[in-house]
């Protein structure tokens, strides 16, 4: 009992700290997420508020309150992929050696987004319809319950095997806000895992607003979710949802590719009707620039990986920048990913419309599909970069040249990195869905297919006994 009550501490004191406004930067200090404190639609909406927030992961960063998503949706993963390296000495994320004792940085803050969610979730629904206007009580629920599959979903995606529907390894699903009576909890099994997470998402797909700022989630950005799941699930009929729900996506008005990929990053940031979900920094942050460029401690750069990745493409101008005026010796001419450099850098981008077409791409090479029609949909993306047939040729016939499946999906993966680099494990997951004997020769580091996934954080089983059993081949400490 008593660990149950520390379990339950610790989770109340993590989601606790802080909350937001509609555009993420400060809710007052009162303001919270438990489902008992919603008593009409005003503080419905202050606890929805609250748990974006959580999405955001709001915190405090060179002592200024400061939204952190960078540091768990883009730095983690793209050093698990090998973009990135720290700049002080290797980690064990870039080499895919983390250890129980140091697995909870992607663990923490989606159960803090699950308990938000929930409070949401339990409190509009004890609310009677009349509380609400039109139909914002559905919309609502559309969006805790978005959040919620999304935070399920990174777990999935992170601690459980995603690649073996019939696996028992799945996700400690959070159904409830947490309490004493459901603190202890055993994990489920994968394919229940994706069962639950794609119930949540046809419910926001169905309720959801067509449209909201950029900073909540609509419709739109339920279905580009589905897209991510159903992917990742990798089942034969998943392929067709997925060219489906791209279609409908790219035929939204509302959404188109940017320009300029630079552009996007650098000058317009969320204002760009690419982005369709995105989350808006505190006005005085710089937490996010000085992960990606030296100010004070700490610094992530581009890897030597990346550097050569991007050879002979015009991104590696203006996403890659050699820090030569750091007083650190040991990061002194190493690079920069500059790819956020500029007044815009603070701001994060969940889903943007690049991915849907990489991914109907994707989909359509898997389903057996015509791969003209995937390699045009590529070709669009990259000449958002620069990459054309008469400004790239090295790039573009790449692509050209890949004239059988299993090339094409190395080339839809080189597209996913070059571009979305850093951009909420998009990188990461497109590597993996390979085959294991191509991820092992992109990526040496990883030799077991355990490497895939981490191991549940030590402190999981401290608190949480009945959890079950450690991911396979991982010690329980």
């Amino acid at each position: 009992m008593k660990k149950i009550v520390c379990y339950i501490m610790l989770l109340l004191t993590t989601i606790s700290q802080y909350a937001c406004k509609k555009d993420l930067n400060a809710l007052p200090p009162q303001a919270k997420v438990e489902g008992n404190v919603i008593i009409d639609q005003k503080s419905a909406e202050v606890a929805m508020n609250g748990a974006y927030s959580r999405l955001a992961v709001v915190g405090t960063s060179l002592s200024v309150n400061s939204t952190t998503y960078s540091i768990y949706h883009e730095v983690t993963p793209a050093m698990y992929a090998g973009w990135m390296q720290y700049g002080f000495g290797q980690v064990p994320d870039y080499i895919n050696a983390v250890t129980p004792a140091a697995s909870a940085t992607l663990w923490t803050p989606n159960y803090a987004i699950l308990n938000a969610a929930n409070g949401v979730v339990e409190g509009v629904n004890a609310l009677a319809d009349s509380k609400f206007t039109g139909t914002r009580k559905a919309e609502m629920l559309a969006e805790a319950r978005f959040l919620r599959a999304y935070a399920h979903f990174n777990l999935l995606a992170y601690y459980s095997e995603w690649y073996n529907i019939n696996s028992a390894y799945g996700v400690m699903l959070r159904k409830e806000s947490l309490q004493l009576s459901n603190a202890a909890q055993a994990r489920s099994n994968v394919k229940d895992s994706y069962d639950f997470i794609l119930q949540d998402i046809d419910f926001a797909i169905a309720n959801a607003a067509d449209t909201r700022p950029n900073y909540y989630a609509n419709k739109t950005a339920a279905k580009v979710l589905k897209m991510r799941v159903l992917m990742l699930r990798g089942q034969s009929a998943d392929y067709g949802s997925i060219i489906t729900l791209a279609n409908e996506v790219m035929a939204n008005t509302n959404y188109q590719l940017e320009a300029s990929l630079k552009d996007l990053m650098q000058v317009k940031g969320l204002t760009s009707k690419e982005i369709i979900l995105g989350i808006t920094p505190f006005t005085s942050q710089v937490g996010k620039r000085s992960r990606f460029e030296f100010i004070q401690s700490s610094v992530y750069l581009a890897s030597p990986q990346f550097r050569k990745l991007l050879e002979n493409d015009p991104r590696a101008t203006w996403m890659l920048t050699k820090a030569t005026t750091s007083t650190q010796a040991s990061i002194r001419d190493s690079t920069y990913m500059s790819k956020f450099f500029g007044p815009k850098v603070e701001e994060s981008y969940v889903f943007r419309l690049s991915e849907v077409y990489l991914l109907k791409a994707e989909a359509i090479v898997r389903s057996g599909g015509n791969l003209a029609d995937a390699r045009t949909l590529v070709h669009q993306v990259q000449e958002k970069a620069g990459i054309t047939a008469l400004a790239n040729t090295v790039n573009y016939l790449a692509v050209e040249n890949a004239n059988t499946p299993a090339l094409m999906l190395v080339e839809i993966y080189k597209e996913f990195s070059r571009n979305m680099v850093a951009e909420d494990g998009i990188e990461w997951l497109a590597l993996l869905r390979l085959p294991f004997a191509t991820v092992r020769q992109l990526r040496p580091t990883i030799i077991e297919q355990k490497q895939y996934i981490l191991p549940i954080p030590l402190t999981e089983f401290q608190l949480n006994p009945t959890i079950g059993e450690q991911n396979p081949g991982y010690p329980r400490q």
